[in-house]
């Protein structure tokens, strides 16, 4: 049997979401554990509680809405994402996954549909990263990925340690309110990026998240006077930056699949008439095949070298923060297809470059996601957007995937 959501209801959940934290320019502002991170949750509490769900929540602030099953004490099929926001971020990253979750389950009550398997949505704490770095520690925490004490004593810009703003809110649950066993897990989410929108494509079947490997780059050189140093006696640690940064962008062009970024940089000792002496950046560099990016890794390392060399400086390099790519769950993306042909919209193929709570989830069991439009790509931006009729498609894939998979 194949349903669909009731789409008024579930598109007011989103117009109550998008007021809570709402920016000038249409945007979200709801950083983890801040007071207009609370106002949410509780919205969001009342919400689960008009679905007549269980709510619990846990020592990392996750929050629960439990509906029962037929079989007893079963695992439960999971599925949700998170409610924090960017601080100019938009309305639909990670939102959509938990109120199309609250709406699966409204729309199971209209139709007094018992699952075989009891159903959770988890609303995640901290997926974003924004206010408390690493993220993803709710997620991280509940598969055993971060430890307690790490995730604790994570601080954010203004020395806050998270379990005090967890406590602080009055959001610091149990540990026994954690997710006991799970017998699958479902992600749905924006793609954060334009193939869908550019190819027309309804959804998204994520076979996978990318591997990420980021490369810290040192250049030194030597401070000296803008106007008293020859071009051709100079030592600029910041021309030889925006090479290396160059190189790595133009290796986009040989390797098919590689994506590049460099979004930081320190340059010393940045003032307008010194020729710099220093400059620190980072290369973040993904891939959905790991042999390829480290292969890429290698190749850059190389030609950071050669440059640093042509251009009188030296360099320093190591590889930080990495993980290799993440496969999502045959038989739960099989699923997502099912009811995606029995929707009758178009889907497609792909791979996430960014991370998503699904990237542990797959740790702890099998896991895939949903992916729909975002309109000319945007996300993490006020500008993000996604049609209301693809936010109700990706609602109708999931609630007839947690059906799939919550019968015996």
């Amino acid at each position: 049997m194949t349903l669909k959501i009731n789409e008024a209801r579930f598109l007011s959940y989103m117009a109550k979401s998008s007021s809570i934290g709402a920016t000038e320019n249409n945007g979200l502002n709801r950083l983890t554990l801040t007071e207009v991170d609370k106002e949410m949750r509780d919205l969001y509490i009342e919400l689960l509680k008009e679905a007549k769900l269980e709510v619990r929540i846990d020592d990392f602030g996750n929050i629960y809405g439990r509906r029962e099953g037929k079989i007893k004490n079963a695992p439960v099929i999971a599925f949700g994402s998170h409610l924090d926001t960017q601080p100019c971020g938009g309305r639909f990253d990670g939102i959509l996954g938990v109120i199309a979750g609250l709406e699966v389950m409204q729309t199971l009550n209209d139709h007094e549909i018992i699952t075989d398997y009891p159903l959770e949505l988890i609303n995640f704490t901290n997926e974003e990263g924004a206010r408390f770095n690493p993220p993803m520690l709710g997620s991280g925490g509940i598969t055993g990925n971060l430890t307690k004490d790490f995730i604790y004593d994570v601080k954010d810009s203004d020395h806050v340690r998270f379990e005090d703003a967890l406590t602080a809110i009055g959001y610091k649950g149990q540990e026994a309110n954690r997710l006991k066993e799970a017998k699958s897990f479902v992600e749905l989410h924006i793609e954060q990026g334009p193939i869908l929108d550019n190819e027309n494509i309804d959804i998204g079947i994520v076979q996978g998240i990318q591997g990420l490997t980021r490369v810290n780059v040192k250049v030194k050189g030597v401070t000296n006077h803008a106007g008293g140093a020859r071009m051709k006696d100079r030592k600029d640690a910041l021309l030889a930056a925006a090479y290396m940064m160059i190189a790595a962008n133009k290796m986009t062009e040989e390797i098919e699949g590689l994506r590049v970024t460099v979004g930081k940089i320190d340059n010393f000792p940045n003032v307008i008439n010194v020729i710099p002496g220093l400059v620190e950046f980072v290369i973040d560099m993904r891939h959905d095949r790991d042999e390829v990016r480290h292969q890429a890794v290698q190749l850059i390392e190389e030609r950071l070298y050669e440059l640093a060399t042509e251009h009188n400086v030296s360099c320093e390099v190591h590889r930080g923060w990495e993980y290799n790519m993440v496969p999502f769950d045959p038989s739960v993306i099989q699923k997502i297809r099912e009811a995606v042909n029995d929707l009758n919209y178009s889907a497609m193929d792909l791979y996430s470059g960014p991370g998503h709570d699904a990237k542990y989830m797959s740790t702890y069991t099998p896991t895939a996601m949903i992916f729909v439009k975002s309109v000319d790509g945007v996300s993490h931006n006020e500008n993000e957007w996604t049609e209301d009729e693809d936010l109700i498609k990706g609602a109708n894939v999931l609630l007839n995937t947690v059906l799939g998979l919550a019968q015996k």
